[in-house]
């Protein structure tokens, strides 16, 4: 794996290589183009664009760093005179590489490798008119749509919204349908027929047993409610006995205390 290893080395040593692409550049910049194989028409166009990149700075130093590679002072008088003002507003790509076919003789791959002609047009900037559209939008909206509603209703979005939240509503009431259809139904285990008449015994039993607690309670309050009325009968009695002191009365009087006596017992005794 060639990892870090830029260049190519073209089959012969570092000596060699050097000496030859300092021929080549030369003749490329006295002649403005050159025919060669392709791979050597690549690695040349790297050293030519980087003494023409020297060279636009026009220093002293960069001038003697040309002359350092470059031996003819015509080319480099050539260089830093007509190349330099040439792609002086160019940023890079000074060179050209067509493909002309294969050479007869080992068939190999020829390019042609040319200084470029045509002048540099820089491409026109477009304006930013985002920002632009922006200021006014705000300047002429500064007020904030409160609801969505209302934006959907000025933008004629609001019957698709309802549509969308009918259909919404649709599949949730059909998704539904499907679950209560597919759910399994609780099974209901048979009770006993025995046990229902057990039960009914068991509150006709409770109703027996009420209804006498009942009747027993509400017997009381009835003798307490007679037995004032009891007393206040023999005492009026006794006052007349009193004021027409009559025997016969008396003793009708006695008799039926005596009377009044014995169903007190007797409902006692009931109790």
């Amino acid at each position: 794996m060639r990892h870090k290893r830029v260049g190519r080395k073209l089959g012969v040593t570092t000596k060699h290589r050097r000496a030859m692409f300092r021929n080549m550049v030369t003749d490329l910049f006295r002649h403005e183009k050159i025919k060669t194989t392709d791979t050597r028409a690549k690695e040349l166009r790297r050293v030519a664009e980087k003494y023409i990149t020297i060279a636009k700075k026009g220093t002293l130093s960069a001038r003697r760093a040309a002359a350092a590679f470059v031996k003819d002072k015509e080319v480099i008088q050539k260089l830093f005179d007509e190349l330099a003002a040439r792609f002086k507003d160019r940023p890079g790509g000074y060179t050209r590489i067509v493909k002309l076919g294969v050479r007869t003789g080992d068939n190999a791959p020829i390019s042609l490798i040319e200084l470029i002609q045509e002048e540099y047009k820089p491409k026109k900037k477009r304006p930013k008119r985002a920002k632009k559209k922006k200021a006014e939008t705000a300047a002429a909206e500064p007020e904030v749509k409160s609801t969505k509603k209302e934006s959907a209703e000025e933008l004629g979005l609001s019957d698709t919204e309802e549509k969308t939240e009918q259909l919404e509503e649709t599949k949730a009431q059909s998704t539904e349908a499907t679950q209560t259809e597919t759910a399994p139904e609780p099974e209901v285990k048979a009770e006993p027929e025995t046990a229902q008449p057990a039960a009914e015994e068991a509150t006709e039993q409770s109703e027996t047993e009420e209804q006498p607690e009942a009747e027993a309670k509400a017997e009381p309050e009835q003798a307490a409610v007679e037995e004032p009325e009891a007393k206040s009968e023999p005492q009026e009695q006794e006052e007349q006995s009193v004021e027409e002191t009559s025997e016969p009365e008396v003793k009708a009087q006695e008799d039926d205390s005596s009377q009044q006596a014995a169903e007190e017992e007797s409902t006692d005794k009931k109790e």
